[in-house]
């Protein structure tokens, strides 16, 4: 019988190296069983608020911990990685042949070729492809850009976490997705960089990522939110109320060391 768990409830963005950090832990520790649940991070956010039970939790925005789960579910988070957003796509994806950072908009608004993105308000990547969308209007000079790109991605193309994009495109169902950086590397999708004033991905930016805002569906029912662009960071915390503490500050520790690092690393991310 197993002297102890550990669950783990994360973005699902995050499973790749997560999985990894939790091999590495248990073969450490053979004694103890750990267990993942991922969502998009909002979603896992309310799942707390509602009672579900964790002992550590790993969400795309460290916003989120202090919205919904400071201070009474976790005390502190901690960064541990950042990333960027790209758009992912394969070979059979239609205008791939061409596409590049100036022209993408109009390869995504082209006649039959179809798109999606996640549900801001279940997951990050989500509003945080709506600012990319808000910013490239605004860099490229495009008028109108964000309503065109927002009209051609109708509700059933925004799926419930990001991870979920990687299926559709594997599929053939869409030509392409908005996703992190590190996601399109861990299921080797064909992907565009995008200029880093606009992919959310340096603090040297953050200004100009400020001007993009999202207004999402606030801690309380009925109530809303808005949500600036910022540099995107992924962050971990401990659950209050954890039976185990030390030994969910021991994968807290990881993540955070050097073989937690290298893992980040190996699976596309940038670890801080």
């Amino acid at each position: 019988m197993s002297e102890a768990s550990l669950h783990i409830l994360h973005a699902g963005a995050l499973r790749g190296p997560l999985k990894e950090c939790a091999r590495v832990f248990q073969d450490a520790r053979p004694g103890v069983t750990v267990t993942m649940q991922g969502a998009g991070s909002r979603e896992c956010a309310r799942r707390l608020q509602h009672g579900e039970k964790a002992d550590v939790i790993v969400l795309a925005d460290p916003a989120i911990f202090v919205d919904f789960l400071a201070p009474d579910i976790v005390a502190r988070c901690f960064v541990f990685a950042t990333d960027r957003i790209v758009i992912a796509f394969d070979e059979y994806s239609r205008g791939q042949g061409g596409i590049d950072s100036r022209n993408w908009m109009d390869v995504l608004l082209a006649d039959r070729v179809t798109y999606a993105r996640s549900d801001e308000n279940l997951d990050p990547c989500g509003y945080r492809t709506l600012m990319v969308w808000q910013l490239a209007e605004r860099y490229y000079n495009r008028g109108g850009l964000y309503k065109r790109l927002q009209a051609r991605c109708p509700r059933d193309r925004i799926v419930p976490k990001s991870i979920d994009l990687v299926e559709l495109v594997a599929q053939g169902r869409i030509d392409y997705a908005f996703v992190y950086s590190s996601v399109a590397k861990q299921f080797d999708l064909r992907h565009l960089t995008l200029p880093r004033e606009i992919d959310l991905s340096s603090p040297a930016f953050a200004q100009r990522y400020a001007r993009a805002a999202v207004t999402l569906e606030g801690r309380q029912p009925g109530e809303t939110a808005v949500v600036r662009g910022a540099p995107i960071e992924f962050a971990i915390g401990v659950h209050r109320q954890t039976k185990h503490p030390a030994l969910a500050q021991a994968f807290l520790d990881l993540v955070h060391g050097r073989e937690g690092q290298r893992i980040l690393e190996e699976n596309g991310l940038i670890p801080c």
